[in-house]
């Protein structure tokens, strides 16, 4: 979707300035955002993708005055209360109700740690045939989906090569939707600074941005 949360490109936000020696949280409810955002997703009502698509839809004034786990904690809200877990009057008092779905399912406290180590992947083994090759050029299509997607804006309409092919992973757009998998292959795509902003976009600078096939036409 087209919201405030893909800045890529835009002007007027100032430079990006690392924070030195940033910490992993700043404060100890970051911490506990962090931990119930993994937590709830373990309940297997949502993916990844879908998670992502809750934080898309927080209100731009919000977004941009609110802090990154701040977003975790909006769109794990959003997410609870759509899955029939946690109603609106449970959000606004922070009062549970008396009892708990039992058919839910919780990750138990020795298992957290293996189980963040072994973290997850969304390559899939679906023989896919690729629908490009590397070295070929590419257009980005000009897509406005009302959906998740991970196009960037500023990439839209603009021509790459492809630098390589990591194989077949599951699509976002789709998964987000719950639509299933949609196996497809996934390329990182070279695109010249000139290509994506003008005379002034630097001679020798270029961006890698991973696209999937249905992001993608011959060019």
């Amino acid at each position: 979707m087209n919201g405030i949360h893909d800045l890529g490109g835009m002007h007027g936000f100032g430079p990006i300035a690392p924070e030195p020696d940033e910490p992993v949280f700043h404060a100890e409810w970051e911490r506990r955002c962090f931990a119930l955002t993994l937590a709830a997703g373990f309940l297997g009502r949502w993916n990844i993708d879908m998670s992502r698509f809750a934080r898309e839809g927080m209100d731009p004034g919000h977004y941009l005055t609110s802090s990154y786990y701040e977003h975790w904690l909006y769109g794990l809200e959003v997410l609870l209360h759509e899955q029939g877990l946690l109603s609106a009057a449970e959000l606004e008092s922070g009062v549970p109700r008396a009892s708990a779905d039992g058919e839910l399912r919780a990750l138990p406290a020795d298992r957290v740690e293996a189980t963040l180590l072994a973290g997850g992947s969304a390559r899939l083994t679906d023989a896919v045939v690729a629908k490009f090759q590397v070295g070929e050029r590419v257009l980005v299509r000009n897509l406005h989906p009302h959906g998740h997607t991970r196009m960037p804006r500023y990439l839209r309409w603009r021509y790459g090569i492809v630098d390589r092919d990591h194989g077949v992973f599951v699509f976002p757009d789709t998964h987000a939707a719950g639509r299933g998998n949609k196996p497809q292959h996934l390329y990182s795509v070279r695109f010249e600074g000139g290509e994506l902003w003008g005379p002034q976009g630097g001679g020798r600078d270029a961006v890698y941005a991973d696209l999937w096939d249905d992001y993608l036409e011959a060019a």
